[in-house]
């Protein structure tokens, strides 16, 4: 795509036309980001299970065992900040956090242009980057609201009503927020397939992310099945990311 500007402003050369003829892998996900990806992941599902078992009377009827439910629900939501908080410790994720807090004008492209695929996009798209964001916002904004409902003899009833109403209808944008970004994740196999084994074909990043997949065309792994070869390749892809 001539003329892109990168995220500083700067000109990015015209990248090159996919080859079909390309093969090979690249390294998009260390372990430690897929088990925090699986993590957060397995702490929502479990929060909004327990909330449609607390929250809609039918099923709540149903199933009883409301106070279960209700500890369930607590210690998930206590928990969900954990794997992200941990995730800090590990270069990789932290490099991958920086790229995700940063929108460039390719970024803000992507959002606005009707012609997505033919935006050469970094890592993470512009729309990766923005629900990123508005997860991040949601996290904070329920574990606040949650610790003021869990703990609500310390706070007075006008702080108590207002939590409530923030919790339970940022719940149902949630849900929406979740679902969307499952039907996204279940139309792309092989963005799945990346954060299952950590690794994307050459010409599936070319057509997705092209100017990342462009940046590391030279650690393709041509054959993964080695593992002598893959543990090497994980390590040189962990260091250059």
């Amino acid at each position: 795509m001539p003329g892109s500007a990168g995220p500083m402003g700067e000109r990015i050369p015209p990248l090159s036309r996919p080859d079909a003829s390309t093969s090979g892998q690249i390294k998009r996900f260390t372990a430690d980001q897929r088990w925090t990806h699986r993590a957060v992941a397995f702490l929502v599902i479990v929060l909004i299970i327990t909330a449609i078992c607390l929250y809609v009377p039918m099923v709540s009827a149903a199933v009883g065992q409301r106070q279960l439910f209700r500890q369930l629900h607590i210690l998930a939501g206590f928990a969900l900040p954990v794997p992200i908080l941990v995730s800090l410790l590990f270069a990789p994720s932290r490099r991958d956090y920086s790229r995700l807090n940063r929108m460039s004008s390719t970024d803000w492209r992507w959002l606005r242009g009707p012609n997505r695929p033919a935006i050469p996009a970094e890592k993470f798209n512009g729309g990766q980057k923005l629900y990123s964001a508005v997860s991040l916002g949601w996290i904070l904004v329920m574990f606040a609201t949650g610790l003021m409902l869990a703990y609500n003899t310390f706070f007075a009833d006008q702080w108590r009503a207002g939590a409530s109403f923030v919790h339970d209808w940022l719940a149902l944008a949630v849900v929406v927020l979740v679902a969307g970004h499952m039907y996204k994740a279940w139309e792309d196999p092989e963005a799945r397939r990346g954060l299952r084994t950590g690794w994307v074909s050459h010409a599936w990043a070319q057509r997705h992310h092209a100017t990342w997949a462009q940046r590391h065309q030279h650690d393709l792994s041509p054959n993964q099945s080695d593992p002598q070869m893959r543990q090497t390749s994980d390590a040189k892809n962990a260091d250059t990311e």
